[in-house]
C-alpha cells in the first residue's frame, strides 16, 4: 500500500554546500511559521556548538506541507566525522535531495552519502545549490555528477534522476539554471513527482527501526524511527530485538508519542506505517533496535556502521589544579557521561584502559571527539585527554592504518609548499586539476599523518586553502611519520606569571601564557623553533637593589600571545604531552611534571 499524502527525504551534501539554509527556506516558504513569528538564522542548527562552527553535528528531524502533502525532511551533518549519522538516518526515508555547491562541485563526502544512497536504492533529486555565486561553474558541475552516478555504479533509472538549480540563501529555484526563479515551488513539485511513496501495510502486525535516539530530563530516552508496518498508539505494549545481536529480547510500553511538525514535535495518540515518529517509556532501547508487536517479533536489517579511525585517553585530571575548576571531577561522573554519549553517538566506542581512571574514547576524526570535549567541557567536566592516535588491526600478520582521501583547493602560488608538505607526511598526489586561478589537489595518505597539519596547512596557504577529508580503506603501515617539528617551552615552577620573567623567556621562543596566568612546574607555556624542549622560569622577578626601583619593569614589552584553541591544542600534542581541559581553561603539560623525574625517565629511554 502506498501512502501518496506522505513522502519522507534526507538533504545529503558536502559540509558547507547548504543544507541547513535550505531547510530554512523549505520551512518558511512553506508556511510551517506564522508571518509574525521570529525564527533565528539555521534554524534545525539548535546546539550552541552547531551554531557557533556554522556546522551540523546531529541529524534533526522537520516537516513541512505542501498541496495537502506532508513532507517528512531528515537534515544531516555534512562532515565526515559524523558520517555515522547519515548512514543510519537513511533507513528512514524513501529519497533524498542530494545538494552540490555550483562553484566547488562534486567533494569526497558527496561522493560517500551519494553512495550510501544509491545502495538502498533511494529515489534521487540532484540539486545544484548556490547558482547566485559569482564563482559558480554550473554546466562543469553537472558533468561532475553525472560522472560520479557512472563511476558509482548507477542504475538507468537513478542516472536519469531530477535535477534543479537553487539559491538556497535566496530561497529560488528552477528547472533552469539561465532563468533563476523566484521561489522554492520548482523543488516542491520535483520532491512529490519524483520521490517514492512510502510503500508500507497498516494491517500488518506493528513493526519499526529505531535509528536515532535523544535524551530529555523529563522523559528519560526518546527514539526516532520510521513505522515499516502496521500502527502503533499511546500505551501500546512492544517486543525489542535486533538484527545484529540475537540475544536482545525484551519488552516494553510506549508512553508518550510524537510526530514533527515544523522544526518541533507534536504529542500524537497515534501513527501509522510510514509515518517518522518519536517515542519516550522505553529506558534500554538503542539505535538498530527493531520494535514489534509482541504477537510477531522479527527484527529488520540495519546498515553496519564503519568502525572508528582515531582514539584518544580520557582520564581524570591529576595536574596541580585539579578541581579547582570543573563540578565533575570524577572517574565515576567522567564515565557516566561518556556512557551517556553512546546513547546518542552511534559511531563513538569507549572502553575501560590499563587503569580504573582512564578511558580509551574511540571516534571517527579528531572533529568528532574534540567536539565531545567541547560539549562535556561546557556541561562542567574537568579531565584531560591524550594526543589523537589512529587505530589499527592485524591482516595476515601485517599491520594495516588507516588511510584518508584528501581533497585540497589553494590558489596556484601555494601548490608548491601543500605538495611539499603532504609529501614529507606520505601523501601520495593522485590528482591535479586546474579550476581558474586555483588548483584542486587529491591526496591518498595516512590518517596520521593529517594530525598536526591544519595550522601548519593555513600558515603555507595563508588561509585560502580548503581542506577535506574522508576515510578511504586500509593499506599496510606507511612507516614513520616526522611529528611537529617545534619544542615546548616548558614552566620550572609553580606559580603567577610576571612579566620581568616572561620577558627573559620569550627570547627563547612563542608564549602561550600572560602576566598574571597561573602555571605549575611541567606545564607547556609557549613552544619553539628548535624542536627541542626547554625549561624557562616564567614566575622569577626582578631582584629589587638601590639602583633598581620596581617601576621600572613596565619598560618591558611583551610580545602579543595567541590563545590556542581546543583543536591547535589537540594538533599540538607531543607524545609525552596531556591536555588539561576544564569549563575555564585549557592548559598544555607534560605526562611527567617533575624536571627531574622526566630527564631521568628521557635518560633511561634513550
Amino acid at each position: 500500500m502506498e501512502r501518496k499524502n506522505l513522502r519522507n527525504i534526507a538533504i545529503i551534501a558536502h559540509v558547507d554546500h547548504g543544507k541547513t539554509t535550505l531547510v530554512d527556506q523549505i520551512l518558511k516558504q512553506s508556511g510551517s511559521f506564522r508571518e509574525n513569528q521570529q525564527v533565528a538564522e539555521r534554524v534545525m542548527d539548535s546546539g550552541d556548538i552547531e551554531r557557533e562552527r556554522g556546522i551540523t553535528i546531529l541529524a534533526k528531524n522537520c516537516s513541512c506541507t505542501y498541496k495537502g502533502v506532508k513532507i517528512n525532511i531528515v537534515d544531516t551533518p555534512g562532515h565526515a566525522d559524523f558520517g555515522g549519522e547519515v548512514e543510519r538516518v537513511l533507513k528512514m526515508v524513501d529519497g533524498v535531495l542530494l545538494l552540490v555547491d555550483a562553484a566547488e562541485g562534486c567533494m569526497p563526502q558527496t561522493r560517500f552519502v551519494l553512495q550510501k544512497a544509491l545502495q538502498q536504492n533511494l529515489s534521487l533529486v540532484i540539486a545544484v545549490n548556490k547558482i547566485d555565486r559569482p564563482d559558480a561553474r554550473i554546466k562543469e558541475v553537472i558533468d561532475e555528477i553525472l560522472l560520479l552516478l557512472m563511476d558509482l555504479d548507477a542504475t538507468d533509472e537513478q542516472l536519469d534522476s531530477p535535477m534543479i538549480f537553487c539559491s538556497g540563501r535566496n530561497g529560488t529555484a528552477s528547472y533552469n539554471w539561465e532563468q533563476p526563479g523566484t521561489d522554492l515551488t520548482p523543488l516542491f513539485e520535483t520532491i512529490l513527482e519524483y520521490v517514492k511513496c512510502p510503500e508500507c501495510d497498516k494491517d500488518q502486525p506493528f513493526q519499526m527501526l529505531c535509528s536515532s535516539v535523544d535524551y530529555n530530563d523529563f522523559v528519560g530516552r526518546i527514539g526516532i524511527g520510521r513505522i515499516q508496518n502496521g500502527t502503533v498508539k499511546v500505551n501500546q505494549d512492544v517486543s525489542i530485538c535486533d538484527w545484529h545481536d540475537p540475544d536482545v529480547n525484551f519488552k516494553g510500553r510506549i508512553t508518550k508519542l510524537y510526530t514533527f511538525e515544523a522544526n518541533g514535535r507534536q504529542p500524537a495518540e497515534y501513527a501509522e506505517a510510514g509515518d517518522i515518529v518519536a517515542f519516550s517509556g522505553i529506558a534500554d532501547v538503542t539505535i538498530g533496535n527493531t520494535l514489534c508487536d509482541p504477537s510477531k517479533v522479527e527484527p529488520l536489517p540495519f546498515v553496519k556502521i564503519n568502525d572508528p579511525t582515531v582514539e584518544m585517553t580520557f582520564s581524570v585530571n591529576d595536574s596541580p589544579f585539579a578541581g579547582r575548576e570543573g563540578k565533575y571531577v570524577t572517574s565515576r561522573q567522567i564515565r557516566d557521561r561518556l556512557q551517556r554519549e553512546l546513547l546518542k553517538d552511534v559511531a563513538l566506542r569507549v572502553e575501560d584502559s590499563s587503569t580504573t581512571d582512564s578511558f580509551r574514547v574511540m571516534g571517527r576524526g579528531e572533529m568528532h571527539l574534540s567536539i565531545l570535549i567541547e560539549t562535556m567541557r561546557r556541561e562542567g567536566y574537568e579531565l584531560q585527554v591524550s594526543p589523537p592516535r589512529v587505530l589499527t588491526h592485524e591482516e595476515n600478520g601485517v599491520t594495516m592504518e588507516p588511510m584518508e582521501q584528501v581533497v585540497i583547493d589553494v590558489p596556484e602560488e601555494y601548490q608548491g609548499a601543500v605538495m611539499t608538505a603532504l609529501g614529507a607526511r606520505k601523501g601520495l598526489l593522485q590528482n591535479i586539476e586546474v579550476l581558474g586561478s586555483r588548483s584542486r589537489l587529491t591526496f591518498r595518505m595516512p590518517s596520521r599523518g593529517l594530525f598536526g597539519y591544519r595550522s601548519q596547512f593555513l600558515t603555507d596557504t595563508h588561509g585560502e586553502g580548503i581542506m577535506n577529508t574522508i576515510f578511504d580503506g586500509y593499506e599496510p603501515w606507511c612507516g614513520e611519520i616526522a611529528s611537529r617539528n617545534s619544542g615546548s617551552l616548558i614552566c620550572h615552577e609553580a606559580g603567577e606569571a610576571v612579566t620581568y620573567g616572561l620577558f627573559n623567556a620569550q627570547q627563547r621562543g612563542t608564549l602561550l601564557v600572560v602576566p598574571g596566568d597561573k602555571v605549575y612546574e611541567g606545564m607547556v607555556v609557549g613552544y619553539t623553533a628548535s624542536g627541542e624542549d626547554i625549561v624557562v622560569n616564567i614566575c622569577k622577578t626582578k631582584h629589587l637593589t638601590n639602583t633598581r626601583a620596581s617601576g621600572s619593569d613596565d619598560a618591558l614589552r611583551l610580545v602579543p600571545v595567541s590563545k590556542f584553541s581546543l583543536e591547535e591544542c589537540l594538533e599540538f600534542l607531543a607524545p609525552d604531552e596531556l591536555l588539561e581541559v576544564t569549563p575555564k581553561n585549557l592548559r598544555l603539560r607534560k605526562v611527567i611534571l617533575s624536571n627531574d623525574a622526566r630527564m631521568k625517565a628521557t635518560h633511561k629511554k634513550s
